[in-house]
């Protein structure tokens, strides 16, 4: 049976799938959203939202714990899982309400069920075809595990199970020291249990620029988080009381818990890719720099296109595909642009190029590093990191670095400041409110200015 034809027919309710349908039903053009779960896909159900309200669970454990260096008398009684949870749970359903009154009010169709490019403009959802002018695959991902792992969801856990622990594990092994892996090693290491993370590549987070690396591992030592790079995987044994994970060297290191954060592969596997003929490598769906398949009016959004894996980024490329298709001709989207955040006590933010990168790519470069010591807010707030831009000899700034509790919130300044190819001299002059964390930043430009105040030059 084969039902009406939509303008734009998108297969996957995540962020790029439906920011894309939100902004080409706002265009005018009729919409279908396909998806076999919730609204909102892995980042509103069980990625970016959960996790943050965790790290925020956690962030609020350790202002009790060290309550008495700011003058106030508090104790940390313990960790409540089911009331964290509850409160977690709360936010994720505010959002996904509020969500779905969106797509309904923006009069999208949504179509429950698992769908599959079933013709190269069309999608079959449970026996019944759907025809789009334009189709939007927006598939997202799912938790990778490694050969010899047996993810049971008792003892060796994925991130969506962990969002979904209902107790404070006495010790956990985190494989993988990339953004998941450190975000939750930050919250379990703060709830109080003993964290050790085993990575196998030479550093944590190793997109990141080197100095932010150093840095993470230097703050999660000092916050007794046992870290181990350069040290791959062997083989994995579960016991009914735990789990013993070797290394390689033989080192064999014991835990409550296994926590595998080895990435996330793209979800296209069974989905009609292959057998319609979409170009695709490693599982990847592969796509020119205006989200175009190889296929005629076949688009691919979010974590099954090659690149970064990130919410915001699969939102940026659904507005620019409905854009697209609606003839608005919306500029190529520059993913060194798109800002990165790990969300972890401390956090790391960063856009742009790191200095190995940006010395690859223009040979000679500057860098500037500005201490948090010096930043009034910083110093409130009791949080030790720094700014560091990356710049090229008299050009503009082409890469800007974060650590530090809360800088995050500063990266939207750094990406006008990447984005807009400013100067040091454009950022100089610029007044950021005192007392603030972001006046780090202007300060930072100050002193690669020529012009420094706090900062040594």
């Amino acid at each position: 049976m084969t039902e009406g034809e939509f303008d734009v027919l998108v297969l996957g309710a995540g962020s790029g799938g439906y920011a894309c349908a939100l902004r080409a039903a706002q265009l005018g053009l009729s919409v279908a959203l396909v998806e076999k779960g919730n609204l909102g896909g892995t980042c509103l159900h069980v990625g970016c939202i959960p996790t943050k309200a965790l790290l925020h669970a956690a962030e609020v454990a350790d202002l009790a714990r060290d309550s008495a260096q700011f003058g106030v008398q508090a104790t940390l009684e313990g960790i409540d899982m089911p009331g964290v949870n509850a409160y977690k749970d709360k936010v994720v359903s505010r959002l996904f309400k509020g969500l779905s009154g969106l797509i309904r009010g923006r009069g999208i169709t949504v179509i429950e069920g698992e769908g599959r490019l079933s013709g190269p403009k069309q999608v079959t959802v449970g026996g019944t075809t759907y025809t789009g002018r334009h189709v939007v695959l927006a598939s997202g991902s799912y938790s990778r595990s490694l050969p010899g792992l047996d993810v049971d969801g008792e003892r060796v856990l994925t991130s969506e199970h962990a969002l979904r622990l209902d107790r404070v594990p006495a010790s956990v092994v985190v494989l993988g020291g990339g953004v998941i892996g450190c975000e939750f090693a930050s919250v379990w290491a703060s709830f109080g249990a003993e964290v050790t993370i085993v990575e196998a590549l030479p550093r944590l987070v190793a997109a990141e620029d080197e100095a932010s690396s150093k840095a993470l591992e230097r703050a999660f030592r000092k916050r007794k988080i046992q870290v181990r790079t350069g040290t791959p995987y062997q083989s994995l044994k579960v016991t009914d009381d735990g789990i013993a994970l070797t290394v390689e060297g033989g080192d064999v290191i014991e835990a409550e818990l296994l926590l595998v954060a080895v990435g996330r592969g793209p979800s296209t596997d069974g989905l009609g890719y292959d057998e319609q003929g979409v170009a695709m490598e490693r599982g990847f769906v592969l796509t020119d720099e205006r989200c175009r398949t190889n296929l005629e009016g076949v688009y691919a959004v979010g974590d099954i296109v090659p690149g970064l894996q990130l919410a915001h980024r699969g939102f940026a490329q659904g507005i620019f595909v409905a854009e697209d298709i609606a003839g608005l001709a919306p500029a190529v989207i520059d993913e060194t642009g798109i800002p990165r955040v790990t969300y972890s006590h401390p956090e790391i933010a960063s856009v742009g190029l790191n200095e190995d990168a940006a010395r690859e790519a223009y040979g000679e470069v500057e860098t500037l590093t500005y201490d948090l010591g010096g930043n009034g807010k910083s110093q409130i707030l009791g949080t030790q990191g720094f700014v560091k831009l990356v710049r090229r000899p008299d050009g503009p700034v082409v890469g800007v670095h974060l650590v530090g509790d809360r800088v995050g919130e500063l990266i939207g300044e750094a990406q006008l400041i990447y984005n807009w190819e400013a100067h040091a001299e454009d950022v100089a002059p610029l007044v950021h409110a005192h007392p603030t964390q972001n006046e780090a930043l202007g300060e930072a430009h100050l002193a690669l200015a020529g012009k420094p105040l706090h900062a040594h030059s």
